[in-house]
């Protein structure tokens, strides 16, 4: 990869009744993000003018364009996605807003298939609000994954610079995550995240923690089997795979001792186990990963913010974050398949005829 190239990030605009736009806007009016990267923002500047005026904020330069064929490099690019009669309001959950979400989304996602932008980075959005014919999903993740599949499975991590929370399950309902936790998916999870954490964080022998499903651990089975039948069983035959995975841990104590400073991440099994003690020790500075998929994704690691919206009050920290990290994904992920994409042949050395001969028939794990 050159250098010099400017990676192209599109943005969507989330949910036109939140904070996406206010935050959108923080972000792209600081001059160092367009030297840094090429924004492309798929929205209407009819709408973020209505934001900007409305909150004071200062005239943000952008490049009107009708397409991603006529993006301009190192400028803030908008593209119209959206017709001119669209109702906005601040802080109320309607079809119409969540229709706009969706149509900025697809849009973005088809350039980002085609070519046409490197990494997506999404706004917010309200998970009832944009659902419709063609949007059937829990989130951006499940519907990431049905775009960009092609038999990939998505892993949700979140993270910042001091932890990485990855998650079995997703949104889920609580009374179905039991039943949703099985040895191998939760070998796949671990799979995919020791995967991610060597190719797009560049870690050479992550270390994983993972949690447990019950208090305490289950308590050896008093206060529940999940541990003893699927958890532990999962966590062998992940080591059986070279996979450095330790645990179960009883969550409440793993992150009140702060036990996750000794590891690379931590597998949680459902959302809130997860990411409640992460939106604690991040605060603003968290963003949402989509691992496990052929694209970089990333978001901030908050929701659409209706209580605030339109009143100039959203911190547009954990967007610029998202960003950034979405930059230096794409960036060791590039790095790591130009490294191994014509890896050297291992050779051993032969004493008998004091050759060194090339072996062809081992893997890489057993000639280390």
């Amino acid at each position: 990869m050159s250098a010099e190239k400017k990676i192209r990030v599109g943005i969507t605009h989330g949910d036109i009744n939140g904070i996406g736009y206010e935050i959108i806007l923080k972000t792209l009016s600081e001059p160092m993000i367009a030297e840094l990267c090429t924004p492309v923002l798929y929205g209407s500047s009819r709408i973020a003018t209505y934001y900007r005026k409305g909150m004071g904020i200062e005239q943000v330069p952008f490049k009107l364009i009708k397409g991603a064929e006529d993006i301009v490099t190192g400028q803030n690019n908008l593209i119209e996605v959206l017709s001119d009669d669209i109702k906005v309001a601040p802080g109320e959950e309607s079809k119409e807003a969540g229709m706009a979400a969706y149509i900025s989304l697809n849009r973005a996602v088809n350039d980002l298939k085609n070519g046409m932008i490197d990494v997506l980075v999404t706004a917010p959005i309200n998970k009832n609000a944009i659902q419709n014919e063609n949007f059937n999903f829990a989130g951006h993740t499940e519907y990431l994954a049905s775009e960009f599949g092609d038999g990939d499975k998505p892993l949700m991590i979140l993270f910042n610079d001091a932890i990485k929370v990855a998650l079995v399950t997703t949104h889920l309902p609580i009374s179905e995550v039991a039943q949703a936790i099985t040895k191998e998916r939760v070998i796949e999870k671990l799979q995919i995240l020791n995967d991610t954490l060597r190719q797009d964080f560049g870690l050479t022998r992550p270390r994983i923690a993972v949690l447990s499903l019950n208090p305490h651990a289950g308590e050896n089975g008093l206060l529940g089997k999940e541990e003893e039948n699927i958890i532990i069983p999962a966590i062998k035959a992940a080591e059986d795979q070279k996979i450095m995975c330790f645990g179960p841990f009883a969550s409440d104590g793993f992150f009140g001792s702060e036990q996750y400073k000794h590891f690379d991440a931590v597998l949680a099994m459902y959302h809130d186990q997860g990411l409640a003690p992460f939106k604690t020790i991040a605060m603003q500075s968290g963003v949402n990963f989509t691992a496990g998929l052929k694209y970089i994704r990333t978001s901030p690691d908050h929701g659409t913010g209706f209580d605030i919206a339109g009143k100039n009050e959203a911190s547009e920290e954990s967007l610029r974050e998202a960003i950034y990290k979405a930059i230096d994904l794409y960036r060791n992920r590039v790095r790591s398949q130009e490294a191994y994409s014509n890896p050297l042949r291992k050779q051993y050395y032969d004493k008998s005829n004091d050759n060194v001969v090339l072996d062809l028939t081992k893997d890489d794990d057993d000639n280390e």
